[in-house]
């Protein structure tokens, strides 16, 4: 659910009915002051936020866990359950595909698997899908879906790895379009209207539970060169101790998960496949790139 977000002493009903109201389709949000209140499942977006912060990527939106108590949210939303609120940004780029309007680009895997060819320019032609789009930003995204085992935007069809009958890939079919490539679509390729040239990632829950030896190496595809400052801190053997730090200023998060204890054993998790990361990097001779100045 979009709400639009009040700071406290705003107006006098702030009190009464909370910080939060429900916002309207049109309109309400084009000042910044929206978030999207998010599904109690979907609270690792929060620590993904973190780890974003903490490996320098800055491309995931603002996210917070709270509990939420106005009398205008529906009551499933103020049954005192932890949700994620995630910062709505007002310029985001949709396509006008009803069909396909959760990206801003229209892209297909094999399409982007030739916009990462190193020696191939990137294109420039305006009608190009994603050509706005430079290589170090997918390189970011990849490092960032690999810790996470964020299947939905690279891989949303399971190819890299044999999915549980479960699997909503499975469910849905989609695991079958695996034998043919062309088929293949990338999704919540998003980018803002003011930073047209910087990815937004979003949706970023991911799989904290998936097994290590169903890792998603397809999510890696292609990518010959990885952020410095991320694999840096990745190397650094402080990425727990980073997270902690960070984690701890969402005391709602913090306490819900039991403080450092509880998210341990999350927090490990993420350091071993930042170790085959590492390891991945070093066996292909793999290279880093420092930021341009900004």
């Amino acid at each position: 659910m979009r709400v639009r977000l009040r700071a406290a002493g705003d107006d006098a009903k702030g009190d009464a009915e909370g910080d939060v109201l429900p916002a309207s389709p049109e309109g309400d949000c084009q000042d910044g002051r929206c978030g999207l209140i998010k599904r109690p499942g979907d609270l690792y977006e929060v620590l993904a936020f973190h780890l974003d912060r903490v490996l320098g990527l800055n491309r995931s939106l603002p996210a917070v866990a709270r509990r939420f108590s106005s009398r205008l949210l529906p009551y499933s939303y103020t049954d005192g359950a932890l949700r994620p609120i995630i910062w709505w940004a007002p310029d985001l780029q949709h396509l006008q595909d009803a069909n396909n309007d959760q990206n801003s680009c229209a892209l297909g895997w094999l399409q982007y698997q030739e916009m990462l060819q190193p020696h191939r320019p990137m294109p420039v032609a305006r009608d190009a899908p994603c050509s706005s789009i430079p290589r170090s930003e997918w390189s970011r995204l990849a490092l960032f879906d690999f810790l996470l085992q964020v299947h939905d935007r690279l891989d949303r069809y399971c190819c890299g790895f044999q999915p549980d009958p479960s699997e909503p890939c499975v469910e849905e079919m989609l695991h079958e379009k695996c034998r043919n490539p062309a088929e293949l679509v990338l999704v919540h390729i998003l980018v803002r209207r003011s930073a047209p040239s910087r990815l937004v990632f979003i949706d970023n829950a991911g799989r904290p539970q998936h097994p290590e030896e169903k890792l998603n190496f397809r999510l890696l595809q292609g990518i010959g060169s990885f952020p410095a400052v991320a694999v840096a801190r990745l190397r650094s053997g402080r990425l727990q101790s980073l997270l902690l730090q960070s984690l701890r200023l969402d005391r709602e998060l913090w306490e819900s998960q039991g403080g450092a204890e509880g998210l341990r054993p999350l927090l490990q998790t993420i350091d071993r496949r930042a170790q085959i990361l590492l390891r991945h990097i070093q066996e292909h001779n793999l290279t880093v790139f420092e930021d341009s100045p900004r």
